[in-house]
């Protein structure tokens, strides 16, 4: 089977990465690019890197009946958040009626009305469309996203740190309800749109914290933490802005209740799960979110017993690697792949729990998760068209 596929979007960062990464996926045929911005250009003059590989132009996103001449089986969205959020009232409906399936990069649909519009500053998305929409965190949510027919696709920031903390949430670490975060972006998770803040004289040996108590994707990490976890959960999120071009850093501190001790069992991450009682938005946890049986604590070092915790949950999850006690994930090391490094150091003295995640932000981080919803949605094998070394040095 080949998927026909559209990218709405194509001209951004993220857009342009999901047309990287169809161009040669085996089993998809790529039929349109539309973008936010320059309409009507080849693909390959807004992205000279894909010259020769992709010889469509680029359509005008914003005009609704573009997807009355859609021939597509699966629309990705990479355009900014609020313009989901406009367009998909008007054209979801009658597409889906079609047959075709949405995924959607944007934040337009990951939250609950409320939490939305305090956090983003504008309308959010019909409240009908928000609930239809699954949450797209492929390691967790599996069996959701194969029979989506929407899925709201995570935010970098929150890809990273939720890889980093859910087998913690699931094995009862978070009982305490509060996390503390450190996360590092390079600049290409601000967009490609002109900014002084992200001017190379601004960023170039530089590096600072940025919407510091406001990052729109603190709600987001908070949501689903809750639902892995059972209860709700505060994150205190600080975002700094890396001079480099990709990869995300997330620095987690969780402080486990008293006597907590990590154990390794069945409890993994994927499939379908229950969601916490009065979740306002459907997005059920994985065999993850469904509970852990407690089996005879892992002998020897806690950090080593944190390390088969880790082991366990992820077991089968071709793009996380969990690093052995002693290693350090770093962006270098995962730069242009899907994967996700993960690293995790116990310390004795105080009792705290550090875990590190690595990630590309346009890969693992947006474009790579999408695809990798999109072969999960095909029931394809989720690694088709993935298969990416990462680039060194």
């Amino acid at each position: 089977m080949t998927a026909r596929v559209a990218v709405l979007g194509a001209s951004g960062y993220a857009g342009g990465e999901l047309v990287r990464l169809l161009a040669r996926h085996p089993r998809v045929e790529l039929v349109a690019v539309a973008g936010s911005s320059r309409a009507g250009e080849p693909m390959a003059a807004v992205f000279p890197h894909l010259r020769g590989l992709v010889s469509l132009d680029l359509a005008d996103a914003a005009r609704p009946d573009l997807w009355d001449r859609l021939e597509a089986d699966f629309v990705f969205l990479a355009l900014p958040s609020g313009q989901a959020a406009a367009l998909l009232p008007q054209v979801f409906p009658p597409a889906r009626e079609r047959g075709v399936r949405v995924i959607d990069l944007s934040g337009d649909l990951r939250l609950p009305r409320q939490s939305y519009e305090a956090w983003y500053g504008r309308p959010a998305a019909d409240p009908a469309l928000q609930a239809e929409a699954v949450y797209g965190l492929s390691e967790l949510f599996s069996d959701r996203i194969r029979t989506a027919r929407l899925v709201a696709n995570p935010g970098c920031y929150p890809t990273a740190i939720l890889l980093a903390l859910a087998p913690l949430a699931v094995a009862g670490a978070l009982a305490g309800g509060q996390v503390v975060v450190d996360a590092k972006s390079g600049v290409s998770g601000a967009g490609r749109s002109a900014s002084l803040a992200t001017a190379f004289a601004e960023v170039n040996e530089n590096f600072a914290p940025y919407k510091v108590g406001r990052h729109q994707h603190t709600p987001e990490v908070e949501q689903v933490l809750g639902w892995l976890a059972g209860r709700d959960m505060t994150v205190l999120l600080t975002t700094h802005l890396l001079p480099v071009t990709r990869g995300i850093l997330a620095t987690c501190y969780v402080r486990p209740p008293a006597g907590w001790q990590p154990r390794s069992g069945p409890g993994r991450a994927g499939g379908q799960g229950t969601r916490p009682p009065g979740q306002e938005r459907g997005c059920p946890g994985g065999e993850a979110a469904a509970g852990q049986e407690p089996l005879a604590e892992a002998a020897g070092d806690p950090g080593e017993a944190l390390y088969g915790l880790y082991r366990s949950f992820y077991a089968g999850k071709p793009f996380v690697r969990v690093l052995p006690p002693g290693q350090v994930p770093a962006i270098k090391h995962v730069q242009g792949s899907n994967l996700c490094d993960i690293g995790l150091h116990y310390d004795p003295r105080t009792g705290w729990i550090t875990v590190f995640a690595a990630i590309d932000n346009l890969v693992k981080g947006a474009a790579g998760q999408a695809v990798q919803n999109l072969n999960l949605m095909a029931g394809w094998d989720e690694t088709t068209g993935l298969d990416l070394v990462p680039l060194f040095p």
